[in-house]
């Protein structure tokens, strides 16, 4: 068990958005949905970050028939 000192109108709003009436469930679920936006954020701004090659065939990879210069 962790003691920390919560903002009172914090905690207050996360109860009533919520609609959970435990505390401890309040702030474990605001920390979830916490966790969740962050990690769905990350990957937002991974976008446009992923090198491709245009000529990337599936089906030929699948095979093990394709090659690429920056293969190992």
């Amino acid at each position: 068990m962790t003691n920390i000192a919560i903002h009172d109108e914090l905690l207050h709003q996360v109860i009533q958005l919520s609609g959970l009436t435990d505390k401890k469930m309040a702030i474990n679920n605001a920390l979830a949905e916490y966790i969740d936006n962050r990690k769905k954020q990350n990957l937002i701004n991974m976008f446009g970050t992923v090198e491709y090659y245009d000529d990337y065939d599936p089906k030929q990879a699948r095979k093990g028939d394709i090659t690429y210069e920056d293969d190992c």
